[in-house]
């Protein structure tokens, strides 16, 4: 039996898409209220798609989406992410954060691309690519790393 095949070394999910997406709107349902609403796509280990509606109020001027706005989806994007492997873990927090904004977005959804490149006990370090809808280059880099409380703590 090759390693692929071996389920014992393939990851597994703690919660799919749906889970996740009933999980998000509990927990914080200003995202859906307050400002354009955020989707979970698709969640596999330690990567997950979500997409932000286009909204015009959240155009920054110049007519280009708001870099909060950006940053929100990003954010969000890779607490999912470690959500879908941790399981509902509220106080997993943002430790740090840093976005490179690349190009100007287009007046579209916006997809976050995550990726956990570490999940350890306590810390999860991860990217997101941000994409315009229907765009192949990137809009924005993010890096970042999360906090994961003991379970004590959860």
């Amino acid at each position: 039996m090759s390693m692929a095949e071996n389920s014992a070394d393939t990851p597994q999910l703690a919660m799919n898409a749906a889970q996740l997406t009933e999980y998000l709107d509990e927990v914080f349902p200003e995202l859906q209220a307050n400002g354009p609403p955020i989707h979970v796509e698709h969640v596999e280990p330690y990567k997950a798609r979500l997409r932000m509606e286009f909204l015009e109020s959240e155009l920054r001027p110049g007519g280009t989406l708001s870099g909060p706005s950006m940053f929100k989806l990003a954010d969000v994007g890779f607490y999912g992410c470690l959500l879908a492997m941790i399981g509902p873990v509220p106080l997993a927090v943002t430790t740090n954060m840093s976005i490179n904004f690349i190009r100007k977005p287009t007046r579209s959804d916006l997809l976050a691309d995550v990726r956990i490149l570490k999940l350890g006990k306590r810390l999860a370090v991860g990217e997101v690519y941000l994409y315009s809808d229907g765009c192949n280059e990137p809009v924005a880099h993010v890096t970042g790393t999360y906090s994961i409380p003991p379970p004590e703590k959860r």
